[in-house]
């Protein structure tokens, strides 16, 4: 009995079977998908991130409701939506404290690489806040900001203030004195911050976070997770799903967000490759164009339409494993790619057999399934002494490993290296896409 599909398998096919394909030849098109992918662009809802998002808004709720300053520390690696997410969270938390009848924070947004001098980030704050007292030439930013939070005076009628300092690491490897005096200002008894910084490396949370609580101000920690497979499909279907055609087969976003899952979850990195991939799609069809006389032009694609369905119009699995293999190169993959046909297809043949658990086989088990990959295509196999050969440099090469046997049909094979290795490194190819289905 054959399982059922996945929710999000059944969601990619069932896409691709509501819309017409697009056309690659019409820049409007073009244009409107390239902006979909692009990382700059804001999507209305932040998907796959609702968890986060519900941690940081009501954390922030909660010290607006008190009156009461706090710290978050947001980590997580590149790609993974943090500051993404923040935007949305500012947004959520304004458009909520004006219909709880709160006043809303000030809001003050930092990207810590853009500091002249580490220390400027307190009359960013102080220049970015209306509700912030100014300050004199002869009381520095941080002072005249302890001073507002020390006595009760000096800080009554201030605004709440959220401080949203994003790449914080900048701070933890440059002037850890500046960033302990940052969270600092969440200590002082009347103070008015919500600070919310962010970083990329989760590990460097263990080499600043003892410091800052020996100083009474560890922030909260939230961690940002890379994204699954599942979740990188959802996020690219939600990035399409306004558009009115279909751009990209079902198995080609998946094969993408398997390979950007498997590799790191940078969603950035998924992106970029989906556009790579598009602009693989462009370079062919204009290859093709090229190829044509004029006059073939003229009389077959007249509608400006007919090109297009003549390459299908849509991105395909080998457009997407090209524009992967631009983006993670590996020796692995670079010296599979680069061997002969008939070695290859020894290693599809091994990937084929090794499937549902199985770890070895002997030559004379490989040659049959070797030779049956080889009938089916029409190519003309070789002779086992031969493959046995192949299989020594194959295995010289270190993809494969050979046991010893009295008779070279007895030898045990065992890969070297993962078959998903050689997936990716051949399904490039029709012929062997189709040998590894």
């Amino acid at each position: 009995m054959k399982s059922s599909k996945s929710p999000v398998k059944k969601r990619l096919s069932d896409s691709f079977l509501d819309k017409p394909i697009w056309n690659p030849t019409d820049m409007e098109h073009l244009s409107s998908v390239k902006e979909a992918l692009h990382v700059s662009t804001s999507p209305s809802t932040v998907v796959c991130r609702e968890n986060e998002q519900h941690k940081v808004v009501e954390f922030c709720k909660k010290c607006v409701e008190q009156e009461s300053s706090g710290s978050l520390y947001v980590c997580g690696c590149p790609g993974t939506g943090k500051t993404l997410l923040m935007e949305k969270v500012k947004e959520a938390l304004v458009d909520w404290a004006k219909e709880a009848g709160f006043q809303p924070p000030d809001v003050v947004s930092i990207n810590c690489t853009s500091l002249s001098n580490t220390s400027v980030i307190f009359s960013k704050i102080l220049g970015e806040s209306p509700s912030q007292k100014k300050y004199s030439g002869s009381v520095s930013p941080l002072k005249t900001l302890q001073n507002s939070y020390s006595k009760k005076q000096n800080s009554y009628g201030m605004k709440m203030m959220l401080i949203i300092a994003d790449e914080l690491d900048y701070l933890i490897t440059k002037d850890r004195a500046v960033l302990h005096d940052l969270f600092m200002l969440t200590t002082l008894p009347f103070s008015r911050c919500i600070l919310i910084g962010i970083a990329n490396a989760i590990d460097l949370a263990d080499r600043f976070l003892p410091k800052l609580q020996s100083l009474n101000c560890k922030p909260t920690l939230i961690t940002f997770r890379a994204y699954s497979k599942d979740q990188i499909i959802i996020i690219l279907q939600q990035r399409l799903v306004a558009l009115p055609y279909v751009i990209f087969r079902p198995q080609t976003l998946e094969l993408c967000a398997r390979r950007v899952a498997a590799a790191s979850g940078d969603l950035q990195k998924a992106f970029c490759i989906c556009r790579c991939a598009i602009e693989i799609l462009e370079a062919e069809i204009g290859d093709s164009v090229d190829e044509l006389n004029l006059s073939s032009v003229d009389e077959r694609f007249s509608d400006g339409n007919t090109l297009a369905k003549q390459h299908s119009g849509i991105v395909r699995v080998d457009h997407m494993a090209l524009a992967l293999s631009k983006v993670y190169r590996s020796p692995v993959v670079d010296t599979i790619q680069s061997l002969p046909q008939h070695q290859q297809i020894i290693l599809c043949s091994a990937v084929k057999l090794f499937r549902g658990g199985k770890k070895d086989t002997r030559i004379g088990e490989l040659n049959k399934c070797y030779i049956d990959v080889c009938k089916s295509t029409l190519i003309p196999p070789s002779g086992i002494l031969e493959l046995t050969s192949m299989c020594r440099v194959l295995g010289d090469q270190g993809l494969l490993k050979l046991g010893q046997a009295r008779e070279d049909k007895l030898r045990r094979v065992t890969l070297k290296v993962d078959g998903a290795d050689i997936n990716f490194a051949l399904q490039g190819v029709r012929f062997f896409r189709n040998c590894l289905q």
